[in-house]
């Protein structure tokens, strides 16, 4: 069993508790009230320059097995009008609770305190999730390509769209830009790190970026050190890059989501001026 079976399986048995106490068919009647989420992929389209979406993120695959988490995050609302302020165009909560020590509650709390567009990282492998996703706020979710089937990516890709959520659908190897093209993403997130083994290999966009046609908004994931990586993710054509661990480590957490901002405009500049 690989790393990511193991999250998984935790996942499902969290999934079956929460189902337990709220039906989906209430899940269902609350997203009604709460209306469509944003239009997410107009917003994170790269026309100015690549968006930065910055993570209240507990824990890292790397520091699965360390003492002490990643961030003691008391304040997570806090921390995302921080990266809010420093330029974020959208805040991702991740909130998986045995490995990442997240949970719905941050989600709730961060869209309590900042007005850009929310996204629910999380390994979700039901519909209910997806409910459940929409009901606590989240403007785009999470669809991780390699814990998914191909008929149920196609099924929560268009459940996602029909409920007012953008699908953020991530993809690690060629196979898997494939499989989201086929089931119809628009937004799709290349992660440099293989969920399946937990290394990062930071050439990963550079090689699968190609394969994803134009209109489709790319997102880099990962492997994000500090701004020369967010300025060459830019370069190489990312729309937005997702980052979560250098921006909870850092100690001003608005000036390093804005400097990564900086970079990643001067990048983009750079791949205009210069071409593909």
């Amino acid at each position: 069993m690989n790393a990511l079976d193991e999250i998984i399986g935790a996942v499902r048995t969290d999934l079956a508790q929460r189902r337990r106490l709220i039906p989906e068919a209430e899940l269902s009647d609350q997203v009604a009230e709460v209306g469509p989420g944003l239009d997410c992929a107009a917003l994170l389209s790269g026309v100015d320059g690549p968006k930065v979406i910055a993570e209240v993120k507990r824990n890292s695959p790397t520091r699965l097995n360390a003492r002490a988490p990643l961030a003691d995050i008391v304040d997570p609302a806090g921390l995302a009008a921080e990266f809010e302020a420093g330029g974020a165009a959208a805040i991702s909560v991740l909130t998986e609770r045995h490995r990442f020590g997240g949970t719905l509650a941050d989600l709730d709390a961060v869209g309590a305190r900042v007005r850009v567009p929310l996204l629910r990282k999380d390994f979700i492998v039901d519909p209910y999730q997806l409910w459940e996703t929409r009901a606590h706020g989240a403007d785009l979710v999470l669809l991780i390509v390699a814990a998914l089937e191909q008929p149920l990516l196609a099924e929560l890709l268009a459940l996602a769209a029909e409920i007012g959520l953008t699908p953020l659908v991530e993809v690690h190897d060629e196979t898997e830009v494939k499989r989201a093209l086929d089931a119809g993403a628009w937004v799709i997130g290349v992660n440099a790190r293989d969920l399946r083994t937990l290394e990062i290999d930071r050439g990963t966009f550079a090689r699968l970026a190609p394969d994803i046609p134009e209109g489709v908004v790319r997102i880099a994931e990962s492997g994000v050190r500090g701004p020369e990586d967010a300025a060459e993710y830019a370069a190489l054509g990312a729309d937005a890059i997702l980052v979560g661990e250098s921006v909870v480590t850092d100690g001003d957490s608005r000036k390093a989501v804005a400097a990564l901002v900086q970079a990643g405009r001067l990048g983009w500049r750079g791949r205009l001026g210069g071409g593909r």
